[in-house]
């Protein structure tokens, strides 16, 4: 099982909708117990769990696709390739081949060329490559490699290793997509959901674009952008209305995120505590939290009634019952509520549920019993399960959703949007920086800003166990020691993080579980800039670039990130994330509702 990205225990304790059974430890152990070995190819020693005894590679972080170039290379030329496979099942692979061979670029994509790039030896690459062909090999991918500049290519080079291995659709081989993401991957079974409020469909020719160029979306009215092969125009944003999500915690460079959020002329924010996106907003709705409101939770094979715990404090509202007023007053409270209220439509999408469910009890018996257990789903979902199987059996039966019904390793699609920075074939780009590449001159360290094991995001990180997480009342830094000797740091100090880009301050963990050239700092502090615009919490973002992976999916590429660090000498300032905002209060008026 070898995992790119890591496989970290605390990511699968939750998942979108909710976490049911949390299985992911115990198929681990199981594995390991069955004669399965993990190796962890990363920065981070501990990311994948140690009780399955994983050996750690580390890895440049953002080189991974070097790295898999490098091995499939090393299998071209050991004639170890399955032919068979790649005939039958892959689109494009000989053109992939005279790529990585070096016959397209004149480059050859070699363990030396690779170890150059990941500072991997050689030899270490080689002999992977030739135990990953003597093995039944699952290769993993996480969801952080590919947040990362070019960070696709990831994805796809992962793919194209798993076929040059052949073992795609085998059980235990081929690829998975993404173990150690969230709790519910691999356990084989689909959540049943409950009906949805009925939404009107999206007005015709309205734009799409990806939720990570939202500053530019403010920022840049008029400009053009690619996304996905097709083209659009940013249009000029007078309001925004956000309800849940907090843009301040996981949108990357937060300064030019504040600049750009001054340009609307309204901003509204539906929350329930004084987070920083809410201190910036132009009207705040206080919103209930999901304690205090009734609602209907699912989690994998449950679902589950979530009844109001307690009332609402002060002024608080769900957001349902907000949106309601804010209906009333344009006129529209009767299209918009359909004369229900919130805890009213909870029970209809309940019975519309059973609908589908004739096992179902009745809302008055599931609220009294709490849950319920779907009957044909079980705890564990199915025992087997093997990613693309039927493919394999049948490729004509089964054939996959791309335009050949193969895997596509040469896409014909892509190469017709003509973007240079994602060419039709998975490809190594350099990054617009990188340890061992651009920009290491001047930041030495590469910034690892993965998700906290304390909270989920920024959720909840004014209170514990958050807040007992904090070092010197800051976001904790890890450190190794040998770099903290050098910039004379011990464990508790208060450190500087910082970069072209901006600063933040943190305090200090000194651990060996990381590579000496790497620090890692955690999303999720609420952002605390100064009036310099240094972040006093610990946000990451402060660092990070908002620039797109490339113009085919504009994702984010916040783990492209080189910083430097120090001790902070000066008096550490005081956070003030958590300080309530000051209150004025004005004269009631006649056009007050």
């Amino acid at each position: 099982f070898v995992s790119f990205g890591g496989l970290r225990l605390s990511n699968t304790d939750v998942t979108y909708g909710g976490q049911g059974t949390h299985h992911t430890q115990d198929w681990m152990t199981k594995a390991h117990q069955n004669g399965t070995e993990f190796l962890n190819v990363g920065p981070l020693r501990d990311d994948v769990h140690s009780g399955v005894k994983p050996r750690w590679q580390p890895i440049r972080p953002g080189t991974d696709v070097a790295l898999m170039l490098g091995l499939i290379h090393t299998l071209i030329c050991a004639d170890l390739i399955d032919r068979s496979f790649v005939d039958t099942y892959v689109h494009g692979w000989d053109r992939f081949a005279d790529y990585v061979i070096g016959h397209t670029d004149g480059l050859p994509k070699s363990a030396e060329w690779a170890s150059k790039i990941t500072g991997i030896e050689e030899k270490a690459i080689r002999e992977l490559a030739n135990e990953m062909s003597s093995r039944r090999t699952l290769i993993n991918v996480g969801l952080s490699v590919q947040r990362a500049d070019h960070g696709e290519q990831s994805y796809w080079a992962a793919a194209a290793l798993a076929c040059a291995l052949g073992q795609v659709g085998l059980p235990g081989g081929g690829l998975a997509f993404p173990f150690g993401a969230q709790g519910n991957v691999g356990s084989g079974q689909v959540r049943k959901r409950v009906p949805g409020m009925p939404i009107p469909p999206r007005p015709k020719g309205s734009q799409v674009i990806s939720v990570s160029r939202f500053r530019e979306l403010l920022d840049k009215p008029g400009e053009r952008y690619d996304f996905n092969g097709e083209t659009g125009e940013f249009p000029d944003i007078k309001m925004v209305w956000w309800a849940g999500g907090n843009p301040f915690h996981h949108h990357q460079n937060l300064s030019e995120l504040s600049r750009a959020w001054q340009r609307p002329q309204t901003i509204v924010v539906q929350e329930p505590f004084w987070t920083p996106t809410a201190k910036r907003a132009d009207i705040v709705f206080p919103s209930s939290t999901p304690l205090e409101r009734n609602d209907i939770g699912g989690a994998e094979n449950m679902l589950i009634a979530h009844g109001r715990a307690v009332d609402p404090p002060g002024d608080a509202r769900d957001d349902y019952e907000i949106l309601a007023m804010v209906a009333s007053q344009l006129g529209l409270e009767a299209r918009f509520t359909e004369g229900r209220t919130g805890d009213e439509w909870v029970e209809v999408l309940y019975e519309l549920f059973r609908v589908e469910n004739d096992w179902a009890p009745n809302y008055q018996e599931f609220c009294e019993t709490g849950h319920l257990r779907h009957p044909d789903m079980g705890e564990m979902g199915e025992n087997k399960q093997v990613l693309l199987s039927d493919f394999r059996d049948d490729p004509a039966k089964f054939p996959l959703g791309t335009p050949s019904g193969r895997i596509e390793l040469w896409s014909e699609t892509i190469e017709q949007y003509g973007y240079e920075d994602c060419p039709p074939h998975p490809a190594w780009m350099e990054p617009y920086e990188r340890l061992g590449g651009a920009g290491s001159e001047h930041w030495p360290l590469h910034l690892v800003s993965n998700q906290p094991t304390v909270r989920l995001h920024s959720q909840y990180d004014h209170t514990e166990p958050s807040a007992g997480s904090k070092v010197a009342g800051r976001e904790p830094v890890r450190i190794h020691p040998d770099l903290a000797q050098e910039r004379g740091i011990i464990d508790g100090d208060v450190v500087r993080v910082f970069n072209e880009r901006g600063a933040c301050l943190a305090g200090a963990v000194l651990d060996d579980a990381l590579m000496p050239e790497v620090v890692q700092l955690s999303t999720g502090a609420w952002y605390d800039p100064d009036s310099e615009g240094m972040c006093r919490a610990g946000n990451p973002n402060v660092l990070t670039r908002d620039k797109g992976t490339s113009k085919l999916a504009q994702g984010p590429s916040a783990h492209t990130c080189l910083v430097d660090i120090e001790r902070f000498n000066e008096a550490a300032p005081r956070v003030e994330a958590y300080d309530l905002p000051q209150i004025i209060q004005r004269p009631q008026s006649n056009n007050d509702v």
